[in-house]
């Protein structure tokens, strides 16, 4: 698979770069033709303070008390917090304190906060912090747990989205489907892949791949 690899690079940043492999790759609710690998970004301090900066720029005159981090993204959800309070930008957060977690899943499987966390969410504007939006399906379960501890959505940012908004929310992004035209993703019912019997490569999700 590794051969296979292609890199992209952002069109704003060049530092900021991604891994992209062709195939039939399965994830825990659909089927997509390309893996595309975060983990760069999310791992290398340098390309996460770059790819903050480039993030925090959608969200200049957004009030954000809280960064929901989800899927891997907590060292670039600092970095963006760091970027959106910075006393030498215009941002509307100039010099606030910004909240930065993650919720914990249950026995169900359920995004939930402890009850020490729950004060930085309730009333508070949320910006959501995403590794990839390919359906939807993360950030509308997160958008559920939001509604039930009365948070405010403000914004949702990811590194890569095939999508371009959720719950009538625009979804920022450094890649997009612009980077990758062919990207196509299926519920395992529907796979065009499965029914030319196209064998799976990998099962993915947000922290990698593990081959068939």
């Amino acid at each position: 698979m590794e051969r296979r690899m292609q890199e992209l690079r952002s069109k704003n940043n060049k530092h900021i770069k991604i891994g992209v492999i062709p195939g039939h790759f399965a994830t825990n609710h659909s089927h997509v033709n390309y893996y595309v690998d975060l983990n760069g970004i999310k791992r290398n301090f340098k390309m996460a303070r770059d790819t903050a900066k480039e993030l925090a720029a959608e969200y200049i005159n957004t009030p954000v008390d809280t960064i929901i981090c989800l899927e891997g993204t907590q060292m670039l959800g600092a970095f963006l917090a760091e970027q959106l309070s910075d006393g030498n930008t215009h941002s509307l957060n100039n010099g606030n304190d910004i909240f930065v977690i993650t919720p914990e899943l249950n026995s169900n499987n359920q995004m939930i906060f402890r009850d020490d966390s729950q004060g930085k969410i309730w009333n508070k504007h949320v910006l959501l912090l995403i590794s990839s939006a390919s359906t939807g399906w993360t950030i509308n379960r997160c958008v559920e747990c939001l509604k039930y501890y009365n948070g405010n959505l403000v914004g949702i940012a990811a590194l890569f989205s095939a999508i371009d908004s959720a719950e009538g929310i625009p979804v920022k992004s450094i890649f997009t489907t612009n980077d990758i035209p062919d990207y196509q993703t299926h519920s395992p019912s529907e796979c065009t892949m499965c029914r030319e019997k196209q064998k799976i490569d990998a099962l993915i999700n947000a922290y990698g791949y593990s081959k068939l």
